[in-house]
């Protein structure tokens, strides 16, 4: 078996640790060397991003990623009734998470105090209209001067690395602010919309009329997603959530069944008695 310079014999598969992570990844981590003179760091910011970063204090390490390769079942149920599907909604959330776990995983791996700019992304595969790979990705990051307050540490009260999928922008006005970002939270509901009867259909033709069915079912579909995310930021004793999305996807289910992800950066007070700086007037010169 022939090799390939500095690197592992082609064709030996990448073996995963207890977290999940492959051995390649691991390899790859240890070979950045945080920390040493001279060390090589990764990084998906921009130019503005990674030097915002640098003077708030954090110093970027590596790239983390972390994925996951789910089967994403099916679920029976009454078509004539707006309902949860608890199933799906219970198999979205579980995939992502893995994928965040192990993004955490490697930035534990580099001794990093968080993660910042991370992406969250699903993509459904050509070798199966159920199999979607949910990625997870971002830049681990060590604070190199940046007061984390009278805790003493950047980590969250899971005593994980914290997670945010603020721009470099948005994290350093957080920082200098006055906040820390705890964890990125989550919440999914996978929600099938019920049919319209015939008559129904009927009798609204030609008509402005509001759908009460439809609307209760996105407005219930929302709530529940809402109401996960928030659930999690109190778990972790968050003053509040920023950035908030609420996405909406139909994936490959069908027109009637729809998922509401809400994901937003859980933050804290750095200490009781910050003073938010008032922002600066800044004029374009550009015509």
């Amino acid at each position: 078996m022939t090799e390939r310079t500095g690197q592992e014999p082609m064709g030996r598969a990448a073996q995963p640790t207890a977290e999940g992570v492959p051995e390649d990844a691991m390899r790859r981590l240890a070979q950045l060397q945080p920390g040493e003179k001279g060390s090589l760091f990764t990084s998906d910011l921009t130019v503005n991003e990674f030097l915002l970063v640098r003077e708030v204090g954090f110093r970027p390490l590596g790239l983390v990623l972390g994925s996951s390769v789910y089967h994403v079942g099916l679920q029976l149920g009454r078509w004539s009734k707006n309902q949860e599907l608890t199933k799906l909604s219970q198999a979205m959330y579980h995939a992502r998470e893995l994928a965040m776990s192990r993004m955490e995983a490697e930035a534990s791996a580099l001794g990093a105090d968080g993660i910042v700019g991370v992406r969250l992304d699903i993509e459904f595969k050509e070798f199966g209209s159920d199999i979607a790979e949910f990625i997870a990705i971002g830049t681990a990051v060590k604070a190199d001067g940046a007061d984390p307050g009278p805790g003493g540490t950047w980590l969250n009260n899971k005593g994980k690395p914290f997670t945010s999928d603020l721009s470099g922008q948005d994290f350093w006005t957080l920082i200098r602010a006055g906040y820390a970002p705890l964890d990125m939270v989550m919440g999914s509901c996978v929600y099938h919309v019920a049919h319209q009867r015939l008559a129904q259909v009927l009798s609204n033709t030609g008509r402005n009329v509001e759908i009460e069915p439809f609307t209760q079912a996105l407005y219930d579909a929302r709530e529940l997603a809402m109401s996960r995310m928030q659930a999690e930021g109190n778990a972790l004793e968050a003053e509040g959530i920023v950035a908030v999305q609420l996405r909406q996807h139909s994936h490959n289910w069908g027109t009637h069944t729809t998922e509401f992800f809400a994901i937003g950066t859980a933050v804290r007070p750095l200490r009781d008695d910050h003073v938010i700086e008032r922002p600066t007037m800044v004029l374009s010169l550009d015509a």
